[in-house]
């Protein structure tokens, strides 16, 4: 069956690199990350998953679970001829990376405030952020326009995902609220999300990365992905919210060089918390 997931490459000479972005979002929301892998050398991917994006809704037998999104993007990587290449994810793309580590079919994971971590009593913050910019999505848009050119809207609108909202630009902003407001998929994941729990193990080198001042999976969560995943590598992000590939891409990518290299020493790290340099 052929993968229907749309993607932006950016070729390069070294290894394979796909960023998978979270819930309602689009590729276009890791900014200024693709550009700097690239510039390492890195080969690199950047789709839209399934109901995102230009990607279409899947069919049949293609879904929204987990295994489903995670089996799409398999299908994508063979179609590519890329093999079992590094994966990189924020929120609900941090929890297909996860499986796609679970299942052996990444080289390592590197996961940004990953969803499936979060206990029922944290379910109505995040359903009120997410409502909250889904609903107000819906307004026309000549308004967004409008209200988007003006700092203290941004602050208020984008609060839930950035440390530094008010750095978004106006089309920027504008593109991914009309996203938003397309996005087949997030009503399906919205639902879903209130069952995710990640529990099971990994197989590859895995890092995941909280932002200190994520208001929507809340840093405290990041104490519960440690106890699950005893093997991988725990980092904070300093000054980073919910997409710290906005807030901090340098540094993201930092993060994410220094899992892929764990590979060539042939070790996995004993889980460790560690606040990187930048």
């Amino acid at each position: 069956m052929k993968s229907t997931i749309e993607f932006t490459h950016l070729p390069g000479p070294g290894e394979p690199v796909v960023l998978i972005h979270g819930i309602g979002h689009r590729r276009q929301a890791w900014g200024e990350v693709p550009r700097l892998l690239n510039d390492r050398g890195y080969d690199v991917y950047v789709v839209d998953l399934p109901g995102h994006g230009t990607s279409p809704t899947p069919t049949r037998p293609d879904g929204y679970t987990m295994r489903s999104t995670a089996e799409q993007l398999e299908r994508l990587f063979a179609s590519l001829g890329v093999d079992r290449p590094h994966v990189v994810g924020n929120s609900l793309g941090g929890a297909v990376a996860l499986e796609l580590a679970h299942a052996g079919a990444a080289r390592t994971a590197t996961v940004l405030s990953p969803a499936g971590f979060f206990p029922v009593h944290h379910l109505p913050n995040i359903a009120v952020n997410l409502l909250f910019m889904k609903l107000g999505s819906y307004l026309p848009e000549a308004v967004h326009r409008s209200l988007v050119g003006h700092e203290w809207f941004r602050r208020i609108a984008f609060r839930s995902l950035y440390t530094h909202p008010e750095t978004i630009t106006v089309e920027a902003g504008v593109g991914d609220t009309l996203n938003l407001r397309r996005s087949k998929g997030f009503w399906p994941h919205f639902v879903r999300a209130t069952f995710l729990r990640f529990t099971k193990d990994v197989q590859v080198p895995t890092t995941v990365a909280w932002g200190d001042t994520d208001r929507l999976l809340l840093p405290s969560e990041a104490h519960t992905a440690r106890r699950r995943l005893p093997g991988a590598t725990h980092v904070t992000l300093p000054d980073s919210g919910h997409c710290p590939q906005h807030d901090h891409p340098e540094l993201v990518v930092d993060v994410v060089s220094a899992t892929i290299n764990r590979v060539s020493s042939g070790a996995m790290e004993s889980a460790a918390t560690q606040r990187p340099a930048g």
